[in-house]
Formats: structure tokens, sequence, C-alpha cells
């Protein structure tokens, strides 16, 4: 079967996969509290499950949720369901847990990353996610480097966090430097950056594709027989 993955912007993500279409952290309007980019990002179609990594409101949105069916599979950090009334099929997991979804094993892994929503919200965990079928993808969420990256290794495919949406990174985040040092534990055939050049505070879009780049800069130190591949926004990466 084809395999693909299609970069909508920020953390969203649609993974298609051995028959199954995975969307990551679907946050697709205009504007999010006091984040803007440029315009929508379209609505997937065919979407045969939601995976959210954490409960922050620029990973889960509510709004951008209600754009999709209400029994489709969602697979969501433990203590996050009540954000998401009406769907039919929420699972909520913690690292270790792991999910069938059609021909797919999704495996909850750890992340580095207060996932805590904020203020007054639910709680829960934050997550990466590996789908594992006849490729191995994995979608870090927001994280920080950490030891136990190793133990996903190999991987075909790492979708990772690069940058964020304002002028510098808190804790519990990847920059270009430490992502590329990222691939040296995950070993992944192809990276593809992603949480960069999307969302910026006030009126402005941040179009740019400094952190990216500079992301490839330094994974072709790091980690040179990693295929770093540079998608913009709404582009699509073969894997075939």
């Amino acid at each position: 079967m084809s395999a693909a993955v299609t970069w909508l912007g920020h953390a969203t993500v649609v993974v298609d996969l051995d028959g199954e279409r995975v969307v990551t952290d679907p946050v697709l309007r205009r504007r999010v509290a006091h984040l803007r980019r440029s315009r929508a990002a379209p609505v997937p179609t065919a979407a045969t499950a939601v995976l959210l990594s954490h409960l922050h409101y620029d990973h889960l949105d509510v709004p951008s949720m209600r754009s999709f069916a209400r029994e489709l599979p969602v697979v969501l950090p433990r203590g996050g369901a009540r954000l998401l009334r009406g769907f039919a099929d929420l699972r909520e997991v913690e690292p270790g847990d792991s999910v069938r979804m059609g021909g797919l094993q999704v495996d909850a892994v750890e992340a580095d990353h207060d996932g805590r929503r904020r203020p007054g919200g639910a709680s829960g965990p934050a997550l990466g996610f590996v789908l594992r079928g006849s490729r191995t993808v994995y979608f870090a969420g927001d994280t920080d480097l950490f030891a136990g990256m190793a133990e996903l290794a190999p991987l075909d495919v790492a979708l990772l966090p690069v940058a964020g949406w304002g002028k510098g990174l808190g804790p519990g985040h990847l920059d270009p430097q430490r992502a590329a040092a990222a691939l040296a534990l995950l070993r992944p055939a192809v990276a593809v950056p992603i949480h960069w050049g999307t969302y910026r505070p006030g009126w402005r879009p941040d179009d740019s594709a400094g952190p990216a780049e500079a992301f490839a800069r330094a994974a072709a130190e790091l980690a040179p027989e990693v295929d770093v591949r540079i998608l913009a926004i709404e582009a699509t990466l073969n894997l075939d």
C-alpha cells in the first residue's frame, strides 16, 4: 500500500499508512487565542483516527476537533476526555499503552513536556506516538531531548518539532540543534521538521523557514545518514 505524510502546519500531520489516515494534533483555524497564521488549514477528508499528543490549546483545539465526525476514534492523554464531550470513541492512554487502528499499532510513548491545560484545565501526560505498520512513523508531539528516544529506534520516519510560536522556547521543547541531536538517538531513515513557520502572536504570520533550515544544517553534521525533508504547509511526502 502507498504511504505518505502531509504537513498542514504547526503539529498537524496527516499520515496515510496501510489504508489508514491518521491526523495528529489538528489545529486548523486561522486564529487560536493570541496566535495567528496566514490562512486556515483544510479539514482532512476521510480521516480514520486522530492522535492528540497533549492538552495545550495549540495541540488540542476543541473547535478544530468539531470538524471531525463524532464517531471517529480519538487517542489522547489520560485525563483529557472531558475536553471532548460528544465524541463517542475516546481512548485515553499513557506512555506504554498501545491501541489498534485497523492494521496499525499505535504506541503511546514518553514526551518530556508539561502537557497540562492551563489555566484551570485538565491534566494529563504529554505523549509521543509511534505508528507501526508496513512502516514505522514517530510523531513526537512537543518534547525535549530525552535518553529514552534511543529505545524507539530504528524508524522509517520521524516527525520532529524544531521551533515554537514565539521568540524563544521554554523547557520541554526541541530547537533545531536539539532536534538534530535527537536524530542520532532515533535513527530514522527520513526526518520531517514540524512545529515551525505557522503560528505567531500578533497579526503577522510566521512563514520563515529559518528553523527548518537550521535543523537541516545541524542534522547534516550530527546525523548525516538521515534524509531531512522540509515540507511547505499542505505539501505531501510520498514514502514509497
